[in-house]
């Protein structure tokens, strides 16, 4: 196979997140209001365009053959930098969700998300319920957003934390704000839903009149990484390592070691403990014993400069990752091989 694979020029969008079809020889694209279809050559097979959310991270399903990625509507910076993108003047309600895309039905350019569909939604309660909340800032004041929760972006499919009964959870990860005055929103947090229960809960997209249908969340899982600029952005399990990579944009609190990538270890179970910066408890999940620990905090990540906009892990200790570029005539990325080294992180395979 050729490397780089290119994604092609895709508008005004940065790509979000990747997705491998192995079976099939597809690779899925999510540029933020679209996802691409293409197959390994780089050949385009198809887009579903029209979203005027921000669709985020995504994972190829395996067991159903679909592609689940997060969908967020909201009024804050990026959801006025989206609607300005497509030239959308309308504010839209704040909605959170999980987005399924029957991909086998991808087969021309330009599907509509609406109408021709591809694709059903799962509302996230929990999400909505944190994005609207309050905490506390280091002066005592209230501000908005619980954990400074700016909605979600990660998400993946795995086993549950601890668990080897074979049974598969969908994780989406929260966005967390980059505020440097609060104390409280310094963890990494988890939302794992029950995929089997999921079906029931799909309804068809309709973006002007969002529907508030979805499952109680299984677990609210918390890691202690330190602030990050809008938290998790990829989230990927990887059977090689028993691990969830967690891809982000580095924080900017210097207490902190702000490394780009940490992985946690799938194999230990969540541990409840009271949360650095919260006055409550919650179940805490382990950072593997892998990169670099940061002694003041005991923090252990890498510094790795890609992953934030696509890594997917082949289960065999092979990784695709995303290396995103801006072109005279739009956004792209480039895709390329990669292999894993505990001290480094990430190793160009060509």
């Amino acid at each position: 196979m050729d490397f780089p694979i290119f994604t092609g020029t895709q508008g005004h969008c940065h790509i979000q997140g990747i997705a491998v079809d192995q079976k099939k020889g597809y690779i899925y694209y999510s540029f933020t209001t679209k996802l691409i279809k293409s197959t390994f050559s780089g050949e385009i097979v198809g887009s579903v365009d029209g979203l005027v959310g921000h669709l985020g991270c995504i994972d190829f399903c395996e067991a159903d053959g679909r592609v689940y990625g997060s969908l967020e509507y909201k009024n804050d910076v990026i959801g006025r930098g989206v609607r300005k993108a497509l030239a959308i003047e309308q504010e839209l309600e704040d909605a959170f969700y999980a987005a399924i895309f029957d991909v086998d039905r991808i087969d021309r350019m330009h599907m509509d998300a609406q109408q021709d569909g591809i694709m059903t939604v799962v509302y996230l309660q929990d999400v909505y319920e944190d994005y609207k909340g309050t905490g506390i800032n280091q002066k005592g004041e209230t501000v908005p957003h619980r954990y400074g929760c700016s909605g979600i972006d990660g998400m993946t499919i795995g086993p549950m934390f601890g668990e080897k009964d074979g049974k598969l959870y969908l994780f989406t990860a929260y966005g967390i704000y980059s505020e440097t005055d609060r104390s409280d929103n310094d963890h990494q947090i988890l939302l794992g839903y029950d995929l089997s229960d999921l079906k029931q809960y799909e309804k068809p997209l309709a973006q002007m009149e969002t529907h508030r249908y979805g499952p109680e969340k299984k677990r609210k899982l918390f890691i202690y990484t330190g602030n990050t600029e809008y938290g998790i952005q990829n989230l990927e399990y990887d059977a090689y390592t028993n691990c969830y990579f967690m891809a982000v944009y580095p924080g900017f609190k210097t207490e902190f070691p702000n490394y780009h990538l940490f992985a946690v270890d799938a194999s230990e179970a969540p541990k409840t403990e009271r949360l650095k910066g919260l006055a409550e408890k919650g179940e805490m999940l382990t950072l593997a014993a892998m990169g670099k620990r940061h002694e003041p905090t005991g923090i252990r990540g890498w510094h790795f400069p890609h992953g934030s906009t696509g890594l997917y892990a082949f289960g065999d200790g092979t990784y695709w990752i995303s290396e995103h570029h801006t072109a005279r005539t739009g956004q792209c990325s480039y895709i390329y091989p990669y292999v894993f080294d505990e001290g480094k992180g990430f190793v160009l395979d060509l």
